[in-house]
């Protein structure tokens, strides 16, 4: 069972998010936070999977709160579920450490899909929000990538698992998932499978 925690401080979005998540089997809602302060302290008493964002709330916004919790949970994926969709906005809240971003008008499929993905250490990202990221992602993007983002990727072409990787390179799946997701925000893809058509694209 995955288990998730809505942050958000609108009621009535968090009401609407419980009944759709609660209506999937493998998923569970553990809480809900009205702010960030409240969800950092959810976060510590919960220890949920997954947590929906919210970016715009008052007192701790949602960059400052996935900050803080990631900071004392880093093993928690954090998922920014929000109207705003201009790239700085988005830029911040990934450098904060969200795996994924999502817009509030998405389709409900595709955000049970996106909690699902975000427990698997992906980073799930709406189509929108990774055009955004693309313009960065040309042939240059390689020279960036640092030598262990490399071999990362190269793994992935392979079709490996996290767990797989983990085992090949001598480090942890939780290392595994965190250079994967540095991985596919630095070269703007969404998921797996456009990371290794990427991959074959521009390695040599």
């Amino acid at each position: 069972m995955i288990t998730v925690l809505l942050v958000d401080d609108h009621p009535l979005v968090r009401g609407g998010l419980r009944a759709l998540i609660s209506s999937a089997e493998d998923l569970q809602v553990v809480g809900e936070a009205a702010g960030g302060a409240e969800a950092v302290a959810l976060t510590e008493e919960l220890s949920p999977d997954v947590i929906l964002m919210d970016l715009s709330m008052p007192g701790m916004d949602g960059v400052e709160a996935t900050r803080e919790l990631l900071g004392k949970r880093p093993g928690t994926h954090v998922v920014v579920l929000t109207s705003f969709h201009d790239q700085g906005r988005v830029i911040e809240a990934l450098r904060a450490g969200a795996t994924g971003y999502l817009l509030k008008d998405c389709e409900p499929q595709e955000l049970l899909a996106a909690v699902r993905s975000a427990s698997r250490g992906d980073a799930p990202l709406d189509p929108r929000i990774a055009r955004l990221l693309l313009p960065t992602s040309t042939p240059s993007t390689v020279d960036t990538l640092s030598g262990r983002e490399r071999e990362v990727l190269l793994l992935i072409i392979q079709g490996l698992s996290n767990k797989q990787i983990g085992r090949s390179l001598g480090i942890t799946e939780r290392t595994v998932k965190v250079h994967v997701g540095n991985l596919f925000r630095r070269i703007g893809v969404a998921d797996r499978t456009s990371a290794a058509m990427w991959g074959r694209d521009n390695l040599a």
